[in-house]
């Protein structure tokens, strides 16, 4: 018994030395805490940044689209008949008359031609060829198939 006893002083560890590893593992717990509360930190920063680039950019958006139509309101003005009846008479052009009208023929002009979008009738586009396989819903090839069955003679 003797021999027991010391065997469990030898190995049993001193109090001081149980302190710091629980003092060592406590430290790792809150090091590793740490840790991970920087990582949501950051993660937690840089969404909060590309939201606030996003609303930025929304902001800059929306300027340069009233800019535009500001633009396309001041454009639409200024090419209106009556403001380019103004200018052209403020610049001493005046009105046409048709004896006051000149045309000239240029041989080999042929002039714009109208654009005609329509398809010919002589050139209709052909119907699409769908093979009949294709043209069976889910529906019909189920009741085709029950029916196949149920005839004499089992499978077709």
């Amino acid at each position: 018994m003797n021999n027991v006893t010391q065997i469990v002083r030898k190995v049993r560890q001193a109090p001081w030395r149980v302190q710091r590893q629980w003092i060592g593992l406590f430290l790792l717990g809150l090091v590793l805490m740490a840790m991970v509360a920087s990582i949501y930190l950051n993660v937690t920063v840089r969404a909060t940044l590309a939201g606030r680039e996003t609303i930025g950019l929304q902001a800059m958006i929306t300027t340069n689209q009233r800019v535009n139509a500001d633009l396309e309101t001041q454009l639409a003005g200024l090419i209106s008949i009556g403001s380019m009846q103004k200018r052209a008479e403020a610049m001493g052009f005046q009105p046409a008359d048709p004896t006051d009208i000149t045309f000239v023929a240029v041989p080999g002009y042929t002039g714009h031609s109208a654009v005609d979008l329509s398809i010919p009738s002589g050139n209709q586009p052909e119907a699409p060829i769908i093979l009949p396989q294709y043209t069976e819903s889910w529906f019909d090839y189920f009741l085709n198939q029950q029916a196949s069955s149920n005839l004499p003679g089992g499978q077709p």
